[in-house]
């Protein structure tokens, strides 16, 4: 498997640097923004404010004087100095400036920033650890994705006319190689080059990383133990339906810290809610989220499990997939989870404007009659 930018499925969404755009690019640290960025528009300047000499710089500069001395150019880490965003927006709305690209890690500061300073004027994207579409694919574009195939469709059924009863049958595929590297390893780009202990000291110093900087864009925590071991916690929950109380007791902490905490995760791509379904006329249905961890490496490093992938994991795996293609190609789809008071439960379902599709995730090699009773169940409500 090799990486390449042009596979990215957001590749294909981005504006051209040749338009009159601002664009912002959010994600977590080591998606791969700033490759992405830099190559769809290569004829930029780019200037990157994590370094302090180039904050310095750009805070000093008088608005009037931003289109001759930046001009176009993709800024990174942009949330990091906010005296850019009311210059940049003086030198667009004079002319001066017609393409600008921002990007950043912390989500809620970065739009915070973009709604308060630049709206209206702005394109806004994300960027996800790497999907198996784009990890599957063997030349300069992504593997089709059936799933998108499926949520787009008006008839999904058609789409599964001519596709196999058994996907990826070659265990040599490289969709099935790109599955397992999803599973063991996560999505991020630069684990793709590198040797298997090697992999796991970058997800420990990725980790370490986002608690001392990302984390710090969001918040000033006193106790950043406490938080380490409130998203081992969270890692090791991912794929369970959701409790404030339960979570904070055994992370040692309070509710209101835990739902805190689990913001902080979820403002910084790191984890993210699947929230119920929902409906008139159904009852005894469960009205919690489930909590998910957007990326699989990191839930192995946190947990410190690096053998096959059980169910939980799994399911994982199957959801993230689902969401990253859902806000990557914004489709128009919103995913849930189903489950009743009584245990019975869907893993996914998708609403679409034509319906409401229904995924199962089973970590095993066959399938029963017993894995579709709740979506007959359902689809005869």
């Amino acid at each position: 498997m090799t990486y390449s930018p042009a596979k990215r499925l957001l590749s294909q969404r981005l504006p051209s640097s040749d338009k009159r755009r601002l664009a912002v690019l959010t994600g977590a640290r080591q998606v791969g923004k700033t490759t992405l960025a830099r190559a769809a528009s290569s004829d930029l300047r780019y200037v990157n404010l994590d370094a302090v000499e180039d904050r310095a710089a750009l805070a000093a500069l008088p608005a009037r004087e931003w289109g001759a001395t930046v001009g176009r150019a993709i800024l990174d880490e942009a949330q990091k100095e906010p005296a850019v965003f009311e210059k940049l927006k003086f030198a667009y709305d004079a002319g001066d400036v017609d393409f600008t690209a921002l990007l950043g890690s912390a989500q809620i500061i970065l739009l915070q920033q973009v709604r308060e300073t630049l709206a209206g004027r702005v394109l806004l994207y994300e960027l996800w650890p790497l999907c198996l579409s784009e990890l599957a694919a063997s030349g300069d574009e992504p593997h089709a994705s059936l799933f998108a195939a499926l949520v787009s469709s008006p008839r999904p059924v058609d789409v599964l006319k001519d596709t196999p009863s058994v996907l990826l049958a070659d265990r040599e595929d490289g969709a099935v190689m790109a599955a397992r590297h999803l599973a063991t390893w996560g999505g991020m780009p630069a684990l793709l080059h590198l040797a298997a202990d090697e992999r796991r000291d970058w997800l420990r110093s990725c980790h370490d990383t986002y608690l001392q900087r990302d984390l710090g864009d969001l918040v000033r925590l006193r106790d950043l133990a406490a938080f380490h071991r409130f998203q081992r916690l969270a890692a090791l929950r991912s794929g369970t339906v959701l409790g404030y109380a339960d979570l904070a007791r055994d992370a040692g902490t309070s509710p209101a810290t835990a739902r805190n905490c689990l913001e902080y995760l979820r403002l910084s791509y790191q984890a993210f809610l699947l929230q119920p379904f929902a409906s008139s006329t159904m009852t005894g249905l469960v009205k919690a989220p489930k909590l998910f961890r957007a990326d699989l490496g990191v839930v192995r490093y946190l947990a410190g499990s690096w053998g096959p992938a059980p169910g939980a994991l799994f399911e994982t795996l199957v959801v993230a997939e689902a969401v990253k293609l859902i806000r990557t190609l914004s489709l128009d789809a919103e995913p849930r989870h189903y489950r009743t008071r009584s245990g019975a439960e869907i893993d996914l379902l998708v609403e679409t404007p034509d319906g409401v599709l229904a995924f199962e995730a089973k970590a095993r090699a066959g399938r029963a009659s017993a894995d579709f009773r709740t979506m007959r169940h359902l689809a005869g409500a």
